[in-house]
């Protein structure tokens, strides 16, 4: 019998009032998620995906502000969400994954 690993609900607002700028709240985000930068030069376009944290640690997405990582990647999680600490609010909350998600956050573990 395979142990269950123990999996992790995080979920957080923005305080939008507590960013300096647009262009900061934008930043979490970007370190979060990653983005899609477009650069043109003379007639062509190149395409490129910067990655954020959570293109490197496996991942449920439940919703826009709210996805599962399995515990043994929470310390990263914490240092980075700590670091957005006064514009953001989190939380999280020890999960039990049925086997079909967990199958999938060990499917990403093996890849990496």
């Amino acid at each position: 019998m395979i142990e269950r690993e123990r999996a992790v609900l995080i979920t957080f607002t923005v305080r939008t009032s507590k960013f300096n700028s647009n262009s900061e709240r934008n930043k979490f985000y970007k370190e979060l998620y990653g983005w899609k930068q477009i650069v043109k030069k003379e007639e062509k376009r190149y395409t490129y995906r910067r990655e954020g944290l959570l293109d490197e640690i496996p991942h449920v997405k439940v919703d826009s502000s709210m996805f599962i990582i399995m515990k043994r990647h929470m310390n990263i999680m914490r240092k980075f969400l700590e670091e957005w600490d006064d514009k953001i609010k989190w939380d999280m909350f020890d999960v039990l994954l049925d086997e079909e998600r967990e199958r999938m956050l060990r499917r990403c573990l093996d890849e990496k």
